[in-house]
C-alpha cells in the first residue's frame, strides 16, 4: 500500500504517451518517439496490441483496457483534434474534439471522458461516447498536468502553467460536471507527472 515494486517491462521504450485501465488490466500507445503500437498489461507482462490510427505522442487517455479512450496529440508537425476508442481489440474513431490540443489530460471513462486543458488552454471539453461538448474552464492555462476521477468528480493537478509565468504550478482543480473549483495544493510543483485514483483518493508520482 505503501510502496513500489517492480512490474513487466514494456516491449518498446517510448515517452509521452497514456496509461488506461488497471494495474492488472491497462493498455498503453503511441508515444515519442512518435509511433503507432499499442501494448496491454495483465498484471505481469506486456503484450502486443493493435495499433492507433498514425503516429502520436503528448495525447491522454481514459477508460479501461476494453473501453479505452484517446484524445488529441501531436504528430511531429501539427496538433490533432482526433479521438480513438479501444474496445480490447482495435481502435475505431469516436467524434473529434471541438479544437486540436496537446499535452492535455484525461479522466473518466469511454462514455463520460473529459478533455482537460493541454498547452495555452484552459478549455475543459465533456465526452458523451460520441461527441464532444464544452466544460467549465481551468482556473489557468496548464499543459503536462495529470488527472484523475470522473466526469462528475474529477481531479486536476501539476503541469505547467504557459500564461502568466513559467512556473510548475502546486495547484489542484476539482471538477463536479459543470465547473472547477480549488482543492489542496501539491507538496511539490511538477509538470508531467502520473496520476491515478479519484477525487477522493488520488495518486500523483513522478514528473519533471
Amino acid at each position: 500500500a505503501n510502496a513500489w515494486s517492480s512490474g513487466g517491462n514494456l516491449g518498446t521504450a517510448r515517452a509521452w504517451m497514456p496509461g488506461i485501465g488497471t494495474q492488472t488490466a491497462a493498455v498503453t500507445c503511441g508515444g515519442q518517439p512518435y509511433m503507432k503500437t499499442t501494448e496491454e498489461y495483465n498484471g505481469t507482462a506486456w503484450r502486443a496490441g493493435n495499433d492507433i490510427a498514425a503516429n502520436m505522442a503528448y495525447f491522454p487517455g481514459c477508460g479501461t483496457q476494453t473501453a479505452g479512450l484517446i484524445m488529441g496529440g501531436y504528430n511531429a508537425s501539427s496538433d490533432s483534434n482526433v479521438t480513438q476508442e479501444y474496445d480490447g481489440t482495435t481502435w475505431t474513431s469516436g467524434g473529434n474534439l471541438g479544437a486540436a490540443q496537446r499535452e492535455n489530460a484525461s479522466c473518466g471513462t469511454q462514455t463520460a471522458g473529459l478533455s482537460i486543458g493541454g498547452y495555452d488552454s484552459v478549455v475543459t471539453e465533456e465526452y458523451n461516447g460520441s461527441s464532444w461538448s464544452s466544460g467549465g474552464n481551468l482556473s489557468q492555462n496548464r499543459y503536462g498536468s495529470a488527472a484523475a476521477g470522473t466526469l462528475s468528480a474529477g481531479l486536476c493537478f501539476g503541469g505547467r502553467a504557459v500564461t502568466g509565468g513559467s512556473a510548475d504550478p502546486t495547484s489542484t482543480e476539482e471538477y463536479d460536471g459543470t465547473s472547477w473549483s480549488a482543492g489542496g495544493a501539491m507538496t511539490t510543483g511538477r509538470r508531467y507527472p502520473g496520476g491515478a485514483g479519484t477525487q477522493s483518493s488520488a495518486l500523483a508520482f513522478g514528473g519533471d
